[in-house]
């Protein structure tokens, strides 16, 4: 976490994807199809609390989010839900803080908050990749 902490002190935006370092930060699959994935996944991120889902166009299968953070910064936030199969479907998460400032390694932590929530509400579904 220290590491995190000092990479936020310059870096204010974090995002996961298939060729991610940090395993953490690895894209999740789910063996669900794009319309129950995104079903899903719109019901749970609206019931996190702190969070607040701006809009969501499930054409482009994309879910904007906004966080407050104790201190007051807004952390923007971005989820896709992409259909990697017939029935499978990856999610990737952009998060980033508004401001000049580094974001101290909250966006790392924001995302970390997401999957766990995604990966209990979806545990069934979860697979290592397609």
């Amino acid at each position: 976490m220290l590491k995190r902490t000092l990479i936020g002190l310059i870096k204010s935006f974090e995002q996961t994807g298939d060729r991610a370092k940090d395993p953490l930060l690895k894209s999740r699959y789910y063996k669900l199809s794009k319309e129950k994935a995104w079903e899903e996944i719109v019901s749970t991120l609206k019931k996190m609390p702190g969070y607040k889902v701006l809009h969501a166009v499930e054409s482009v299968g994309e879910i904007v989010m906004e966080k407050r953070t104790a201190f007051g910064r807004t952390m923007d936030i971005t989820v896709h839900v992409i259909p990697t199969g017939l029935v499978t479907s990856a999610v990737d998460i952009y998060s980033a803080s508004r401001g000049s400032l580094g974001d101290l390694g909250s966006n790392y932590r924001v995302i970390l908050d997401i999957f766990r929530t995604l990966d209990k509400k979806l545990a069934a579904y979860k697979i290592d990749s397609p």
